[in-house]
């Protein structure tokens, strides 16, 4: 026989497993409709030349790494990033998470857009430069309530290294220009 504090343990732990799958979900249909475009040209880049399979993965793990920290910044949680930033990306996004945290607030990026082009690929294969012409709406809110939209033009100086699995991002500062 169950006694009434265990049914409810067992309860609350299936209500928690439904919310979790419900958000699981909720964040995939979110994700798959902010997907961003992201393009690489990669007729600038040296010392050494940029290998068709190494320029896919960057565009993969550049455009996985923008739908992270989109997600992070949205949800306030830095769990989202998984592994791709690291070094003083991930400095600067664990504390534009705490900020928002601390603030209530909240930021968005949609209808992202990205043209990378790179400018250094080092002679060993173990660090690109790369600029980022960015295009995105940010969307701002305060709890439910939406306080500024604007769409936006930023360029971004990025350092990304491979890992074991993948490319991480290491840089990713917004300068005025290139």
């Amino acid at each position: 026989m169950i006694n009434n504090r265990h049914y409810r343990r067992i309860k609350r732990s299936f209500q928690v497993a439904i919310a979790a799958a419900l958000f699981s979900f909720v964040a995939t249909i979110h994700a798959a409709d902010s997907v961003p475009q992201v393009t690489l040209d990669v007729a600038k880049a040296g010392p050494r030349a940029v290998e068709s399979l190494t320029a896919r993965s960057v565009v993969r793990d550049y455009k996985l790494a923008w739908m992270n920290l989109s997600h992070a910044l949205e949800s306030n949680s830095t769990v989202p990033l998984s592994g791709l930033f690291d070094g003083t990306a991930k400095a600067w996004l664990s504390s534009a998470v705490d900020d928002q945290q601390r603030t209530g607030l909240t930021r968005r990026y949609l209808n992202q857009s990205h043209r990378l082009e790179a400018v250094f690929y080092a002679p060993e294969g173990d660090v690109m430069e790369l600029h980022d012409t960015a295009e995105y709406d940010l969307q701002i809110s305060d709890g439910s309530k939406t306080i500024h939209n604007e769409h936006a033009t930023v360029h971004y100086v990025v350092l990304m290294t491979p890992g074991a699995d993948r490319w991480v991002v290491r840089q990713l500062q917004a300068v005025p220009n290139f």
